[in-house]
C-alpha cells in the first residue's frame, strides 16, 4: 500500500516511541506567529531556558484587527 504524505513526514521525523505510547518527533523548523509566540518565550524564560538552533525560527508577521467599530 503507498504511503501518504503525512505518513512519509512522520517516518522520517519520528525517532522513538516512549513507554507512554506517545512519539518522539524530531522538528527541524519551527513556525513562529505573533500573537501566541510572546507567551511562549516567556515560559521559556521562566525555566531559564532559550530556544534552540535559532537559525531554524522561521517566524511570520500578523496583526489583530478588530471586528467592531468601538475600536477607539
Amino acid at each position: 500500500m503507498p504511503k501518504t504524505l503525512y505518513d512519509k513526514l512522520w517516518n522520517e521525523h519520528h525517532i522513538t516511541t516512549l513507554n507512554s505510547g506517545e512519539s518522539l518527533l524530531y522538528i527541524d523548523r519551527h513556525y513562529l506567529h505573533e500573537v501566541t509566540s510572546p507567551q511562549a518565550f516567556e515560559g521559556l524564560a521562566k525555566k531559564h531556558l532559550v530556544p534552540w538552533r535559532l537559525n531554524a525560527n522561521i517566524a511570520t508577521p500578523d496583526h489583530n484587527v478588530p471586528t467592531t467599530l468601538d475600536r477607539f
